[in-house]
């Protein structure tokens, strides 16, 4: 193995720069050549490549978003778009392929690797904590934590105003994000898919608190379960509170990434490395009780990752 394609996809996720750093300096140490290739399966697609060196990647492990910049791609689900694809890892001469991103980017990995064989290995990086076969993905960790600094600035207001406060959360599909800056942030109900919910528990949790002289409430709500204003609308309606509702959006993935992405990121992108020069094919990273871990993608067996009842459990009973 002498020269190897590196690049991100889908949504960007805070400690994506860590993992392309390490990539290109672990591969350079091993005497690789480093491909980058911007903007993700379309660059993959248009051949929007470029060499990448030390100096590419200086100074950007505390930096947010992707220096490769990222974006999803239509014509990549298509024979024809995997096909020009291919032209550009013969034009560049790349023997192998690193993929930093979430599900979407793994499977478009997989196929690839068996329609034309290139080596892959996918780092998991979504903000969504939500791939099969790891404890952790790039980017969570910030989430959650800007999430949290979020929640402490609302409920400043939320005091003075004796209010009410919806803090709706992304997330796609999953509720880790909410769960984790919910408990974290002394949310008193936290709202995800996994699991069913009642609005009237919801607003006799919020009238235990005001029998009680509690002077705010707020509530997080994962962007899966439905929208933060309808759920806003009908607490307002039931209990008579002044309820308002803050949709925090794109701002939870950006920013600074945490000490543990940049460190998680780095061992994501060296591991990355080694798995290529020692002739694994179609492989993804994880972490695992600590330890890094791989698996096969496209793998059937690997468990999807479920919420952690026990701390559901441990928010509500906080919350009391």
């Amino acid at each position: 193995m002498q020269r190897i394609g590196l690049l991100t996809s889908g949504g960007d996720a805070p400690g994506m720069n860590a993992a392309i750093r390490a990539v290109v300096r672990k591969g350079i140490y091993h005497g690789l050549e480093v491909t980058g290739i911007m903007r993700g399966l379309a660059g993959f697609i248009d051949g929007d490549m470029q060499p990448m060196n030390i100096g590419s990647v200086a100074d950007i492990i505390h930096r947010g978003g992707t220096i490769l910049r990222t974006a999803r791609s239509d014509a990549f689900t298509t024979r024809e778009g995997r096909a020009m694809a291919s032209e550009n890892v013969e034009r560049f001469r790349l023997q192998g392929l690193v993929v930093i991103g979430g599900d979407g980017s793994f499977e478009a990995a997989r196929v690839f690797h068996e329609e034309y064989g290139l080596p892959v290995v996918g780092i998991p990086a979504t903000i969504d904590n939500d791939i099969a076969g790891t404890e952790a993905c790039i980017g969570f960790d910030t989430a959650v934590n800007n999430v949290v600094d979020a929640i402490t600035k609302i409920r400043d207001t939320a005091t003075s105003h004796e209010r009410t406060f919806i803090v709706e959360v992304m997330g796609r599909n999953s509720g880790f994000i909410a769960l984790q800056a919910g408990l974290a942030g002394g949310a008193e109900s936290i709202l995800i898919p996994e699991l069913p919910y009642s609005v009237d528990d919801v607003c006799q949790r919020l009238m235990r608190g005001y029998r009680r002289g509690k002077l705010h409430s707020l509530i997080v709500v994962a962007e899966g379960v439905g929208s933060g204003i309808d759920i806003g609308k009908e607490i307002k309606a039931r209990t008579g509170f002044d309820t308002k509702v803050t949709i925090l959006g794109h701002i939870q993935r950006g920013g600074t990434p945490t000490a543990v992405d940049c460190i998680l990121g780095s061992r994501f992108g060296a591991k990355a490395v080694e798995l290529l020069m020692d002739g694994k094919k179609k492989v993804a990273i994880g972490l695992v009780s600590g330890n890094l871990v791989q698996w096969n993608l496209g793998n059937t067996n690997i468990k999807p990752r479920e919420i952690d009842m026990e701390v559901y459990r441990l928010a509500g009973i906080l919350s009391i």
